[in-house]
Formats: structure tokens, C-alpha cells, sequence
């Protein structure tokens, strides 16, 4: 990775919530060459401050099945109250849900089409969400600057995120959150997450936080301006505008929860998601989606598109979100921190590019392939169960392009003289995909 400019070091400022102490850290750092790039090599010693102790929930393990939703509801009860839950709290929140269908499909549909990567981005930053995130960026400047000097996060990633999960406030759900997850946790893929979502929801409404007359969110059961669920509420939410509540309807409250959320999660302040770069012609792709030290990937030839200024030893993932005709894109840890909010990496992208377009950052330098066209789930499930009678296993046959299948496709690829890029399309996969 030929950086246009030396490498730098980048230290890690973690600000937990109500934490008045800053880590110390003691340093040694030596110059150390690599081709015609000064990288800093440095060895830092942490002492850490006590952690922030988050209080555990109860956990009542539901039945493998029930009979009816009204079987559900008479057992989550009694377990709930067990527990040691309000009764009037329990059946307040209960005697108002009813069993929702349609959030039941829509947990266990699953598109016809896998999107590629460009589709994400374009959504993602489209012109209108751009133009409104600058808008809404310039109202909540200052705001958002105090939130990125004491939580270390970017502004315009938390801006982005509020963009990307409620088009800055102005869509937050219109699901009766109590259905929403009693449905879920009745009849869901995930009984006892749903109802670890409710038994939060009920701490969020016994102080306060959220009122019984503002319960409308996602069927998935995210609440408010940047979609929190009540578990990850109950335990990262910020009272932004100190009015002693923490609302996720609140601009201030989630902008700042949002903050402290990403940072309790492990930002690096001063650290972009992802740089872009190219690759040498002698590229070794078996390297692709691995991770390595920053100044292992300068040796192997990557050179940064922009400027940058980075730790030798910070570890970056490659990415070739299109295959070899894309993109490349060195990931850093905070790329994975945004996944917290959304565990895809074409969200995180999403948010990365949204952010930077908020700001008046370039986008992306590449072209995006988009001759190419993606897979249908009937397909991606018979290259599935090819790939592994070949004897290269992933991990399962659930129609799902994940991380398996593509390690499973790129090392099928390396045998049978393609580039091995991971990336699976119509033209890539044709032979593992037709009758």
C-alpha cells in the first residue's frame, strides 16, 4: 500500500457513557521503512478504567410451541410475573396485542433475488437522502460536533445512521410495537429474543422512558428516530437533551444514544470505516476478505486512492464487495463497529458513503460492474448444495449469499480458473447454478 503519506498513529479514545476518567497509555515507537513509505510501528500499554456495568435481564425460556397465541400469552405471564414483573405491568402490555400475521411473514419471508452491492449504495445514498442529511447535518451541527468530541464517533456517521433507519425522524414505524413482538415471540424465528424485547419494553415504560401512548415502531420491533430495540435501549440510551428520560423519540436522546452505542462498541475515533484502493497486477486474490496489519497490505502492494494516515499495525479487511471489476475497499474496525446497528456489510457501506456525501466527501473513485446480475434464491441454494458435494463446504443451504458461501465459492474459484474474488453473479456461477 503505497500511502501517499507516512503512516500516523491513530490512538483509540473509548469515552463510556457517565466515564470521567480517560484511559492512560504509556508509548514506544520506532520509524520502520517499507519500500518508500514511513510507517510508525508503536506499542501501547493500556490501563483501562473500570468497565461500565450493564445490569442483566432475566431471561424466562419460553416453550418449544404453543397451542394458540392465547396459550402464549396466559404462560409469558406467569413466567414474566415470576420473574418478578408487574402484574398490572404485564397484562397492561398484554391485553392490547394481538396476533399480527403479517409481521410473522415478514420475519420469515426472504426475497426472491439476492441485490447486489451497487443497489444497497445507490439506496443508500440516493440524491434526496443526501440533500435532506445535509439539511438536517447543518441544523444539528453543533449538537452532533459535542456528540463526536465525547464519544469519539464521527458526526456524520451518527447523522448517517439517523438517515439510513428513520430518513432522519421523519419515518420511525407505524407497528403496534406490543403485537409486534408478542407475534414474534409466539410465532418468530427467535422466541426468546422477542420476548427479552418486551420484558425491556416493560423497563422502558415502568420508568418512564417511553410512554403507553407511543408504542408504534418496526414489526422488527426498532423504536424511535434510530430504531433502537428495547433491549439495546435499555442498556446504551442516553438522555441527549437531560430532561431525566431517555426517549428514542427524541432527536437528542437518539442521536446521543446512538453515539454512545458505537462507542460502547468499540469506535476508534478518528478512523474512516473504509479506504478505497487498488491493486497491484501481480495481486494475490486468496488474500481477498482476509484480515491483516496495515503494513502487511502496504507490502503486498495496495495503494490508497486519498491521502491517509494509519497505525502499521491496525488490522484492515479486504473487500471486494464486486468482485475483481469493482470496488476495493480496505475495511477498518469501525466498518464492523456499524455492523452492531445492522450485521450486513452493505449496510455498512450504505451508512459510510451516506455519511461522507453528508459532508461533501467524494464517493467511491471505482465503477460498479453493473452488467452483472445477481442470483435468485432458488439459485444461490442449488450453488449451495454444489459447491459442498464438491467438496467445499458452506455451511449450510439456506438460499443466503453469506461469509461461508463465499469462501466456499472463492476457493471453488481457484480451482477452476477463475479469479478467486469471491464474488458470485449469474456470469461467475453459471456452471454451478445451471440444470
Amino acid at each position: 500500500m503505497m500511502l501517499k503519506k507516512q503512516y500516523a498513529i491513530l490512538l483509540p479514545i473509548l469515552v463510556a457513557a457517565g466515564c470521567a476518567t480517560q484511559p492512560t497509555m504509556q508509548q514506544s515507537s520506532k520509524p520502520v521503512r517499507q519500500g518508500n513509505v514511513e510507517m510508525t510501528q508503536t506499542q501501547t500499554i493500556k490501563v483501562k478504567p473500570a468497565p461500565v456495568i450493564i445490569q442483566q435481564q432475566t431471561v424466562i425460556t419460553p416453550k418449544p410451541s404453543y397451542r394458540s397465541f392465547s396459550d402464549w400469552k396466559s404462560d409469558f405471564s406467569m413466567r414474566a410475573m415470576s420473574a418478578g414483573y408487574s402484574s398490572s405491568d404485564v397484562q397492561r402490555l398484554l391485553s392490547s396485542a394481538y396476533l399480527n400475521e403479517q409481521v410473522i411473514s415478514l420475519d420469515s419471508g426472504q426475497p426472491e433475488f439476492s441485490k447486489m452491492p451497487w443497489e444497497y449504495a445507490d439506496s443508500a445514498a440516493s440524491d434526496a437522502r443526501i440533500a435532506t442529511g445535509k439539511r438536517k447535518f447543518a441544523e444539528q451541527r453543533s449538537y452532533l460536533s459535542s456528540l463526536e468530541s465525547q464519544y469519539g464517533v464521527d458526526a456524520e456517521i451518527i447523522a448517517a445512521i439517523w438517515g439510513m433507519e428513520s430518513s432522519y425522524g421523519a419515518v420511525t414505524g407505524n407497528s403496534y410495537l406490543p403485537s409486534a413482538l408478542a407475534s414474534l415471540a409466539y410465532d418468530g424465528r427467535r422466541q426468546e429474543f422477542a420476548e427479552t424485547q418486551l420484558l425491556s419494553l416493560m423497563q422502558l415504560l415502568q420508568r418512564g422512558d417511553v410512554s403507553w401512548s407511543q408504542l408504534e415502531g418496526s414489526w422488527a420491533g426498532g423504536m424511535g428516530q434510530t430504531q433502537f430495540i428495547p433491549d439495546t435501549w435499555v442498556k446504551h440510551g442516553v438522555d441527549g437533551d437531560s430532561n431525566g428520560h431517555r426517549n428514542p423519540w427524541s432527536t437528542a436522546d437518539a442521536l446521543a444514544s446512538t453515539a454512545n452505542y458505537l462507542s460502547n462498541s468499540g469506535w476508534v475515533r478518528g478512523l474512516a470505516p473504509f479506504y478505497e484502493v487498488t491493486l497491484p497486477a501481480s495481486f494475490d486474490y486468496s488474500t481477498v476478505s482476509t484480515k491483516q496489519p496495515a503494513a502487511r497490505w502496504a507490502a503486498l502492494g495496495l495503494d490508497t486512492i486519498d491521502d491517509v494516515n494509519l497505525d502499521a499495525n491496525t488490522q484492515m479487511e479486504l473487500w471486494l464487495p464486486a468482485g475483481k471489476d469493482g470496488p476495493a475497499l480496505l475495511l477498518s474496525p469501525n466498518f464492523d463497529v456499524i455492523k452492531v446497528y445492522n450485521n450486513s456489510s452493505n449496510y455498512a457501506l450504505g451508512v459510510s458513503l451516506l455519511g461522507n456525501a453528508i459532508v461533501g466527501k467524494s464517493g467511491l473513485r471505482k465503477s460498479w460492474p453493473r452488467y452483472e446480475r445477481p442470483l435468485s434464491t432458488s439459485q444461490v441454494t442449488r450453488l449451495q448444495q454444489r459447491l459442498t458435494s464438491a467438496g467445499y463446504d458452506t455451511k449450510g443451504t439456506d438460499g443466503i449469499i453469506g461469509t461461508n458461501t463465499r469462501k466456499a465459492f472463492q476457493s471453488w474459484q481457484a480451482n477452476n480458473g477463475q479469479t478467486p474474488d469471491g464474488f458470485i453473479s449469474q456470469n461467475s456461477a453459471s456452471s454451478l447454478t445451471s440444470w
